[in-house]
């Protein structure tokens, strides 16, 4: 099973590859050296705010 999922990744990557005209070396470190780092860093970015933004509701509400 795990094996048909890296495959079916690998696949994916090599598609996309291909339609973006570069290797599935370049793809793999756009995706997972890249771009997953940014998204991390927005995702806990925005949970901080709500966080905040929660904490403060709640301190104002009577």
């Amino acid at each position: 099973m795990m094996d048909q999922v890296f495959d079916w990744c690998v696949n994916v990557l090599v598609y996309w590859a291909g339609i973006l005209g570069i290797t599935y070396k370049e793809i793999n470190v756009w995706v997972f050296v890249i771009i997953w780092p940014i998204v991390t860093l927005l995702m806990a970015a925005v949970i901080i705010w709500q966080w905040r933004r929660i904490r403060q509701l709640v301190q104002k509400s009577p």
